[in-house]
């Protein structure tokens, strides 16, 4: 079996890349999640970095913070890589779908420290790979929207059939899979969570260009707790 990190935002694209590379037989390592250089957002969608914790211990796979900021990105990331390659994993998972300029960027990191790249969503059809998300028993909530694209009213909504066709309603031309960045996730259940991620305390906040669901305190539930 491949050894592999998984590039992580805590969204669903990266959660079904993973379900999908466990699928595969790939060995799942580690989460590989950038932060900010103090180490308290995500560098993805500003999510907090103890929710991305929490989560990554709801899944049972453990969570390597990476703290970078805009002039050193590229070099702390193929700095986390370097350390992964040292620990023997060999391959890097990533949830992107269409976007060529990213592909190339990553192709170019992966080069660089000898990692393999997997791939498992390029090029397929978003509204079956919502679907797919859908169908095999994922919940995630939107957590991030761009203003120009949606309202804040959509924020903590369920991603769900009844939201795709809502987005679809909005007649602003936004992906199924938002791939375009119109709007983010969290995912806090699915078939491969050994625990459900409950939200205990969010607000709602407007920050240049998007609104966000704040969270500010999560909770692990046992699934079998009602």
């Amino acid at each position: 079996m491949t050894r592999v990190f998984v590039s992580w935002s805590g969204g669903k694209d990266c959660c079904l890349s993973l379900y999908r590379a466990k699928k595969e037989n790939l060995d799942i390592k580690v989460l590989a999640n950038t932060v900010s250089d103090d180490g308290n957002r995500s560098r993805s969608h500003g999510m907090s970095a103890a929710v991305l914790r929490d989560q990554a211990e709801a899944l049972g796979i453990s969570i390597r913070q990476q703290p970078t900021g805009d002039e050193n990105y590229r070099e702390r990331f193929v700095d986390m890589l370097r350390d992964f390659r040292k620990e023997g994993i060999e391959g890097g998972v990533f949830g992107d779908i269409d976007f060529n300029p990213h592909r190339e960027w990553i192709e170019g990191v992966c080069t660089e420290t000898g990692m393999e790249l997997f791939l498992p969503l390029w090029l397929e059809e978003q509204d079956r790979l919502m679907e797919e998300f859908i169908g095999a028993g994922f919940i995630s909530i939107i957590v991030a929207v761009r203003r120009d694209k949606l309202g804040p009213e959509f924020l903590g909504r369920t991603i769900d059939r009844t939201f795709l066709e809502d987005i679809r309603k909005t007649g602003k031309n936004i992906t199924p899979s938002g791939e375009a960045g119109e709007y983010h996730s969290l995912v806090i259940d699915g078939p491969i969570f050994n625990k459900r991620l409950a939200i205990d305390e969010s607000r709602t906040v407007t920050r240049d260009d998007h609104h966000f669901l704040e969270v500010l305190r999560t909770k692990l539930i046992d699934k079998n707790d009602n």
